[in-house]
């Protein structure tokens, strides 16, 4: 058994949707646990900050702007091989490409609003864990 923890995060586009309640359900039917979670408004530094990885590409001050134009809900997901699930439960980053089903093919309208975001890795996760969590606020399931 691989227990894994991720990093989700509810974008802006799907929390000013009220979308917010049907990710996490998808999330949890698919056997992910909630184990931290909060609302943020992303200051322009924290995005950049966050987005680092996508300084030099032509899309992060998109990305940046985006980021920050309202709230998102970000969260800690435990579970069974927990990074791989999110992914496929999330879709393809272009929701035109997503399989149907999918919380981006259902929620995304673009490929620059696409109603989530997921660590792609381990070490990745454990980075983004971090930059959201350092603080605490990470409930290890009991029950």
């Amino acid at each position: 058994m691989s227990v894994e923890r991720t990093l989700s995060i509810i974008k802006p586009d799907a929390v000013a949707a009220n979308r917010i309640g049907a990710i996490i359900g998808r999330l949890e039917d698919a056997g992910l646990r909630v184990v931290g979670q909060r609302m943020v408004q992303l200051t322009r530094e924290q995005a950049e900050a966050f987005y680092v990885v996508h300084r030099e590409r032509p899309f992060y001050q998109d990305l940046v702007a985006f980021m920050t134009s309202g709230p998102v809900v970000v969260q800690v997901l435990e579970g069974e091989h927990a990074i791989e699930r999110n992914r496929e439960v999330m879709g393809a980053t272009d929701p035109a490409k997503a399989e149907p089903g999918t919380i981006r093919a259902d929620f995304a309208s673009n490929i620059e609003e696409n109603a989530v975001h997921g660590s792609d890795s381990t070490e990745t996760a454990e980075q983004e864990i971090a930059f959201f969590f350092a603080g605490g606020g990470i409930c290890t399931r009991t029950r």
